[in-house]
């Protein structure tokens, strides 16, 4: 039976499925920071980059269907959350998307495909945006461009779940668990004023993007991502039903389907 958990009880009380073991992790120094990576399998690179507040961890549901297709993956905890740190600048998505070039460069990654999860994502087009030598797609999965691209927020059980998750993996995870409220409103100020493209921006983009959006997503509206479509050179729309903003743990088998479809248009 195809697992599922929509209401996140599972995800709450358990957290994802563990991360395979593996000896290629560690910490990348870059500026300011330790970022924590691991690396699984080998083959094409795929990096994969988790939601604001949440970790690596959350991904135990893709690696192994990942290292399953032949794909070599690197997962990594954005700066500030997980077992990275940060110093006491303001989270900018430049400023993590900087990180996740030193942690490629740390690994020898000439160029990799990027799936990323809602902040994931705006730092994956961010990267396919500002360095497509090194990016050889984007997978945007339940993220915005520009503030405009955002519900007003309504908090519900199931966000409270996440939440609640997330919480209890900072204070097993971070190097300073006691500031996790700091941590929120941190990565909440970036949220709410980042980013800031432009259609001229957007129009600069030509690495191959999919935009992915769930059914119901809590915090992006669905024209948004409709307006990304129309206006990223050959961009594609993947629409995943009857899930949310958490359909990597929500229905992993969907989400996984649509991430491989994906990586086999961009490597023909």
């Amino acid at each position: 039976m195809e697992f599922r958990d929509d209401d996140l009880d599972r995800f709450e009380a358990e957290g994802p499925t563990p991360l395979p073991d593996t000896e290629t992790q560690g910490h990348a120094g870059h500026d300011g920071a330790r970022i924590w990576y691991a690396s699984y399998g080998n083959g094409a690179p795929v990096i994969l980059l988790h939601g604001g507040l949440g970790n690596s961890g959350n991904w135990g549901h893709q690696v192994p269907a990942l290292i399953d297709a032949g794909y070599r993956v690197i997962v990594i905890d954005s700066r500030g959350h997980g077992r990275s740190t940060r110093d006491e600048r303001p989270y900018t998505y430049e400023l993590m998307a900087s990180d996740v070039l030193e942690v490629m460069d740390r690994l020898g990654i000439e160029k990799a495909a990027v799936a990323g999860w809602s902040d994931g994502a705006c730092i994956g087009m961010v990267l396919g945006h500002t360095h497509p030598e090194r990016i050889s797609g984007v997978f945007f999965f339940a993220c915005n461009m520009d503030p405009s691209g955002t519900k007003e927020f309504v908090a519900t059980p199931i966000i409270e779940r996440c939440f609640s998750r997330h919480a209890k993996d900072y204070a097993a995870l971070s190097a300073t668990p006691e500031v996790f409220d700091a941590f929120v409103e941190a990565v909440g100020l970036m949220q709410r004023t980042e980013p800031n493209y432009a259609i001229a921006d957007l129009a600069e983009i030509k690495v191959p993007v999919a935009i992915v959006h769930s059914e119901h997503d809590e915090f992006i509206k669905r024209e948004h991502a409709d307006y990304l479509v129309r206006h990223i050179p050959g961009a594609e729309m993947i629409l995943l039903p009857g899930v949310s903003h958490f359909a990597p743990v929500q229905r992993p088998a969907q989400f996984n389907a649509g991430l491989l479809g994906f990586l086999a248009r961009i490597a023909t």
